[in-house]
């Protein structure tokens, strides 16, 4: 089974928030649309779960049509970036609750609900009250409240965009397990790029409600589609071709860096290339530096490590090309800025 969307079009007082468009989720797969706040994510997600109306396009699921099928019966669960847990009632309320409204009885209910709290890594927590939680721990009784409902489809609403960014690394990581344990079909949506690139086996690039790139997860980061989309994604730099041609020493189309693309030093290396110092911040792990470099301008660079470099001084740079991507289509102006 699996979500397909044609031409799906929402807008608000004649204001277009989703333009047209065309998404698939195949059963078992992990989608994340990705994109900045406004862009129309959200309400992409809420039309799949019928809680927005469609003004053009299609909804299908496993080829049948779910216009006129309300949010109750599509088997479709959505979570919030909140997760919105019942505050009076324990963990295993919490996460049965589904379940309970289904008639299952009450020690069937309670094997599951064990099974699951031990899959989110909740084993013991059963009769604890949401209130005594961390935000971490919340999110995982959501999830698991989710899963509980044995969804066809699992909705994602930026899940863990309220927790700090280290507690939002690791359980991004657990969550992507969570689902693949489960073979649960998800769709996710975010501003994140490290909880997209984390837990999606797919990604869509999501820009002013329509959809600018899809593909694996590991394509879109290697290939963006164009500058805008390489900003977004973390490239620190995009240089039009004439120079991207004088700093790789070679004919090429417009090229987007990131932020380790270029290795700068005092010393000479082999094959490196002449520039200036205009500015150097020191980091836990290596000076960032700004450089310009003759014929291409100004770029980012990360410092070779111990060196604490002088704006004014000479350098010399180096590229490391596994860390550039070669962008399709018109070039965009030399030494364009960090996003």
């Amino acid at each position: 089974m699996s979500l397909e969307l044609q031409g799906v079009t929402v807008a608000f007082d004649g204001t277009v928030a989703v333009d047209d468009v065309d998404l698939a989720v195949a059963d078992g797969d992990l989608l994340a649309v990705l994109g900045p706040s406004g862009c129309g994510k959200s309400t992409l997600l809420r039309a799949v779960a019928g809680l927005e109306r469609l003004d053009g396009g299609r909804i299908r699921w496993d080829g049948t049509d779910l216009a006129g099928t309300p949010t109750h019966r599509r088997g479709f669960a959505l979570m919030f970036q909140d997760g919105q847990l019942f505050d009076h009632l324990s963990v295993a309320r919490n996460v049965g609750y589904a379940r309970r409204l289904q008639g299952l009885s009450r020690t069937a209910v309670r094997a599951e609900v064990d099974d699951l709290l031990d899959l989110v890594g909740l084993g013991g927590y059963a009769d604890r009250l949401p209130r005594t939680l961390s935000g971490g721990e919340r999110q995982r009784v959501a999830l698991a409240r989710s899963l509980a409902a044995r969804p066809r489809l699992l909705l994602l609403d930026e899940p863990l965009s309220a927790l700090d960014a280290g507690l939002r690394g690791r359980l991004a990581a657990d969550l992507r397990r969570i689902l693949t344990e489960s073979g649960t079909t998800a769709l996710l949506v975010t501003h994140d790029q490290d909880e997209a690139f984390a837990v999606a086996d797919r990604l869509a690039i999501m820009r002013d409600g329509r959809i600018v790139q899809e593909g694996a997860t590991a394509d879109v980061w290697a290939h963006p589609a164009d500058a805008d989309t390489a900003h977004f994604l973390g490239y620190s730099r995009v240089l039009d071709a004439p120079a991207a041609t004088a700093l790789l020493g070679r004919p090429t189309g417009a090229v987007a860096l990131r932020p380790s693309a270029v290795v700068a030093g005092p010393d000479p290396i082999p094959g490196g290339i002449p520039a200036l110092v205009r500015s150097f911040r020191p980091t836990p792990d290596a000076g960032r530096l700004v450089v310009s470099v003759e014929g291409v301008g100004e770029l980012d660079a990360v410092g070779v490590p111990g060196w604490v470099a002088q704006p004014g001084r000479p350098v010399v740079v180096r590229v490391e090309e596994h860390a550039l991507a070669v962008l399709p289509g018109a070039a965009t102006s030399a030494g364009g800025g960090a996003p």
